[in-house]
């Protein structure tokens, strides 16, 4: 018995050892070596002096810094809450088309995502510079009598988030979507319930998973990404991830940074936590 007990874990074993070696290496290890950072100082230097000290955490009470925390949590569930409002419909239009045509749509959203980001960020700084299209078509029209100021705003930024983020929130929708249960949606409407009842009490909750799904996907890396407002912001407009990054870079406060991305990882897992406890919403009978 023991023989082919061992047999039957082989397989298992070959198949999650290497992911559970690659996880440990390359995530549970760094993690930790993060959290231990964050409870470290900072020296004369720049460099960490390990000796153990909660500076860092009450750093992050600092107004300055719990101000661009609470401004950056803002931008990611306003950049969440615009790609559910905009993801939503455009998932659920894709999923009611042929296979074929839904690929087809699928791809189109993804293509711009095979470009470089930079490019896709330059672009948008053409297209709203002063003497842009945007402006030029604006005064051309008489709509405004001088051009607008978008470059280095918070809006460009937001915008730029919105279209880095759209498809992180489009392809769980449409996933979940494309899985509904088309005779759910039919009783619905022969037992007298109009379009809008039966949205709201039939395919919005079987479709709840998918849309937590979406909020993760997007909301946590609209929160520490840095490369959009780097760009987009011009260097006057800081989130999370910008100080994250000038932390571990040109100021060269390792303990401030760590504790800030512990900030984030907590974040993440209580996401993560929320999303496990209530995934299973599908499985509830739908009244």
């Amino acid at each position: 018995m023991n023989n082919k007990k061992k047999k039957n874990m082989l397989p298992a074993l070959a198949m999650a050892g290497p992911v559970s070696v690659w996880m440990i290496l390359f995530v549970t290890i760094p993690m930790l070596y993060i959290i231990y950072i964050s409870f470290m100082s900072r020296g004369v230097f720049g460099d960490v002096v390990y000796k153990f000290s909660t500076e860092s955490y009450k750093t992050i009470l600092n107004p300055t810094y719990f101000k661009v925390i609470l401004k950056s949590l803002k931008a990611a569930g306003i950049t969440t809450i615009l790609c559910l409002l905009l993801g939503y419909p455009l998932a659920y239009i894709i999923a009611h088309k042929p296979k074929d045509t839904a690929a087809k749509l699928i791809t189109l959203i993804m293509i711009p995502f095979w470009t470089n980001s930079l490019m896709r960020l330059n672009s948008w700084l053409l297209l709203f510079q002063t003497s842009g299209p945007i402006n030029n078509f604006l005064v051309g029209t008489g709509i405004v009598k001088e051009p607008i100021t978008f470059i280095y705003t918070d809006g460009l930024v937001l915008i730029g988030l919105i279209t880095n983020m759209l498809p992180f929130a489009v392809l769980p929708l449409y996933s979940t979507i494309e899985k509904l249960d088309k005779s759910l949606i039919e009783a619905s409407a022969d037992l007298g319930a109009s379009a809008a009842t039966t949205f709201m009490r039939v395919t919005l909750p079987i479709t709840f998973p998918g849309i937590f799904s979406a909020i993760i996907l997007v909301f946590i890396p609209s929160l520490g990404i840095y490369t959009v407002t780097d760009m987009l912001g011009g260097g006057k407009i800081l989130y999370i991830g910008n100080i994250i990054k000038n932390q571990f870079g040109s100021i060269r406060n390792w303990p401030l940074g760590a504790a800030l991305s512990v900030m984030l990882i907590v974040i993440t897992m209580l996401l993560i936590f929320i999303y496990t406890r209530f995934a299973k919403i599908e499985d509830m009978e739908v009244v």
